[in-house]
């Protein structure tokens, strides 16, 4: 596969993901430390590269994985990554998610089922 084509794939998938995520290619510049909306147009478009380190900070900002800008598989994060990757959640919300995660494995348990974590 040309390198064209891998940049216009990966700009369409930031495109969809910053569409989707409610933001404006301003707003998602200012996220990812770019001086103006053009550098993400430029990325959108196919015409820019989109830079190895501005991957990780895109995938927290839009909530997808890496993969996802790269084309492959967009699977669930694993929750304990998740959690520690999101530096938005306070200690609380943390806590409250873990509950959540034990009242679902006891129910699943009740039914008969078990639950690896």
């Amino acid at each position: 596969m040309k390198d064209e084509d891998i940049n216009k794939g990966i700009g369409k998938r930031l495109r969809e993901a910053r569409e989707k995520a409610g933001l404006s290619q301003a707003q998602l510049a200012q996220e990812l430390g770019y001086e103006s909306a053009t550098a993400v147009s430029l990325i959108e478009a196919g015409e820019r590269k989109f830079k190895a380190e501005d991957f990780q900070r895109a995938a927290e900002v839009l909530h997808q994985t890496v993969g996802y800008f790269l084309g492959q598989e967009n699977r669930i994060p694993d929750i304990k990554v998740a959690l520690r990757a999101d530096k938005d959640l306070t200690d609380a919300d943390k806590k409250a998610v873990l509950h959540f995660i034990e009242l679902a494995k006891k129910r699943h348990e009740k039914r008969g089922g078990t639950i690896q974590g």
